[in-house]
């Protein structure tokens, strides 16, 4: 799930979706654009000012670091950082995973407890091949809703127990909120299980199986509004994607841009 703001626009667009090294994340300013502090409850969003130009999240980047949350790589490199959820095997992360091997770009996958459950080859493969596995939760609920450190706790530490049972390995400590809900004490609780909560600074609708994007749909959204350290959402599910993803990353990288890991 994601929002945009669009410039001059108050209001906020909402979707539902199921969906090492080489980063440092810093803060970025953005002239006099106004972002609010954490509230009790948000919905992540972004208001994009100009093309090219990293967006404004709807929480300020400097509260969103004292909680150890990022939406932003290092704004000062003509870097992308391309991460994936995927709440379920769609028959697609297998060329997707193809494409980033041809290109030697490093992903972050995001994944529930389904997608292990079921795919634990595709994970394994994953792992084999340098990307990351990062959390998104073993169920994909509304976490903002879980107020109790004990089941939020467990929503994590499931999946963490399923990921070293399937792989052998402990997961990084990367956390993404399904749908992209979240709270400052749910923030406050990943950063205590010793989390970086990721959000991203650049995704579009690609979720829907029956309305698929087309390719110019997709590019009009992921090409001009690339940007330095752009941390980058897309899902696995999408048949688009899948057929974009090799063109996708050679207009990138023939922009000037290097497409490296997030931080871990």
């Amino acid at each position: 799930m994601y929002f945009i703001i669009k410039k001059k626009t108050a209001a906020l667009v909402l979707s539902a979706v199921l969906l090492v090294s080489g980063a440092i994340f810093i803060s970025a300013g953005y002239g006099k654009t106004s972002v609010p502090a954490i509230s009790t409850d948000v919905n992540w969003g972004l208001s994009f000012q100009n093309d090219g130009d990293p967006p404004v999240g709807n929480a300020s980047v400097q509260e969103l670091q004292k909680l150890n949350a990022y939406y932003l790589g290092d704004t000062s490199q003509k870097t992308i950082h391309l991460t994936f959820d995927a709440g379920y095997e769609n028959g697609y992360t297998a060329n997707i995973l193809d494409v980033l091997k041809k290109h030697h770009v490093k992903a972050t996958f995001f994944l529930v407890g389904n997608f292990i459950e079921t795919s634990p080859d595709l994970v394994k493969r994953m792992v084999a091949e340098g990307h990351t596995v990062g959390n998104h939760t073993y169920t994909h609920p509304d976490m903002s809703a879980i107020s109790d450190e004990s089941s939020f706790k467990a929503e994590l530490t499931k999946l963490e127990n399923l990921y070293q049972k399937v792989t052998g390995q402990p997961m990084k400590k990367l956390y993404r909120p399904p749908q992209g809900k979240f709270s400052e004490s749910n923030l406050a609780m990943a950063q205590k299980m010793g989390y970086k909560t990721i959000f991203w600074s650049l995704a579009y609708v690609d979720w829907y199986n029956d309305k698929q994007p087309t390719k110019e749909e997709a590019f009009d959204k992921l090409i001009p509004r690339i940007h330095n350290g752009a941390i980058v959402l897309l899902h696995s599910t999408s048949k688009t994607n899948s057929e974009i993803l090799d063109e996708l990353l050679t207009q990138w990288e023939t922009m000037g841009y290097t497409i490296a890991p997030l931080a871990v």
